[in-house]
Formats: structure tokens, C-alpha cells, sequence
């Protein structure tokens, strides 16, 4: 697997970052439903709220990593036969699917920082991880907690309809129209790709 993107398939490093970052979203989706929907005890809470934050800001970490790849490494071409409508499509997607990678752990982050019981985040029970220094700048802390939360709860779950939508994108390239899209992003062998592409615009 080439570590730097060709004409038809994303690079390894490209590649890697994106299934970590997947895994990592699954994760704290899985995470976020439980802790708010299980009805746990709080003595059981507080582990999964530790977990939820380290992983969080794994995410955080590893789009900014993704951002800064392709910035410097253009991803491989649409096919040549994906029309313009599609092309805009899958860029605006993307550019919110970033939008929120990076948004929902800073309001998460937010959230943390503003909290009254001020509970210390350690990263994986590890590397100690500092608040944010918002509420000394906020007449009315208790309140912005509240509406960051809520701001954060609602990307979640835009975030879980967008991704649903990526992956049935995604499944229809592969199925239906059978134009290499989703095989250049699966590690493994370079798959067979139509011959002719169209300038990236994602």
C-alpha cells in the first residue's frame, strides 16, 4: 500500500487515519447512546465518561492530523462518469463531516470545562488533560453549559445521520455503480478503478 496517494486510490496514511477516526466515531456514538439511554449507576457512568473523553479527543487529534495531510497530499480524482450535482454533494459532505469531527469534541471539551463539579479528565487513565479556561470569561458559566451541551447532543446526532448517509453513499459506488470509489479507500491491494477520472474537487 503506497504511503503517498496515486492517481486512483488515497495513500496508506490517508487510509489509516481514516478508519482510526471511524473506529473512534463509532465509539463514542456507541459511548453517548449508553451514557444516556442505559440508565446506568453513576459509579458506572464515570468510567464510560472518562472513555468518552479520551477518545474524543483522540478524534480531535487525529482530524487535525487528516486536515494537515491533505493539505499537503491531493486526494485521488471523482470517475470520470460521476456527474457535477454529485461532485459538490460529496465535497459539501465532507467539509461538514470535518466541521464536525472537529466541533463536536471542542463543544465536548466546552462542556467538560464549564462543568461546576470541575472532575479532572485524564486521557485513558494516563495523561492528564487540561479544561478550558471559559468560565472566568462568562458572566453565566451554568448557563453556557447548558446550551453548549445541547449544542453538542444535536451535532451528535446530525453527526450519526450524516454518517449513515456517507456509508449508503459509499455502499452505492461499491454495489451499484461499481466505479472504484470505496475500494481506493479499503486497505489492502490497490483494486481494479475505471480507467478515466475527473479532477478532484473534495
Amino acid at each position: 500500500m503506497a504511503w503517498v496517494a496515486s492517481a486512483r486510490r488515497y495513500s496508506a496514511v490517508a487510509i489509516l487515519l481514516h478508519w482510526a477516526s471511524a473506529l473512534g466515531v463509532l465509539a463514542l456514538i456507541g459511548m453517548g447512546l449508553t451514557m444516556t439511554h442505559a440508565g446506568l449507576a453513576p459509579m458506572r457512568l464515570f468510567p464510560l465518561y472518562q472513555w468518552h473523553k479520551s477518545v474524543g479527543i483522540t478524534v480531535l487529534v487525529l482530524t487535525g492530523l487528516r486536515l494537515a495531510w491533505r493539505l499537503f497530499h491531493r486526494p485521488p480524482p471523482h470517475p470520470a462518469g460521476m456527474p457535477a450535482r454529485e461532485r459538490r454533494a460529496a465535497g459539501a459532505a465532507h467539509a461538514i463531516l470535518y466541521g464536525l469531527l472537529i466541533g463536536l469534541p471542542l463543544t465536548g471539551w466546552a462542556v467538560v470545562s464549564l462543568s461546576p463539579f470541575n472532575i479532572p479528565t485524564v486521557l485513558y487513565g494516563l495523561v492528564p488533560w487540561p479544561h478550558l479556561p471559559l468560565a472566568p470569561l462568562l458572566t453565566d458559566p451554568a448557563g453556557a453549559e447548558g446550551a453548549v451541551k445541547l449544542l453538542h447532543a444535536y451535532g451528535a446526532w446530525f453527526l450519526t445521520a450524516l454518517l449513515v448517509l456517507h456509508v449508503a453513499a459509499a455502499l452505492r459506488h461499491h454495489l451499484i455503480l461499481r466505479d472504484g470509489v470505496l475500494a481506493r479507500m479499503l486497505p489492502g491491494r490497490a483494486a481494479a478503478l475505471p480507467p478515466e477520472t475527473l479532477d478532484s474537487t473534495r
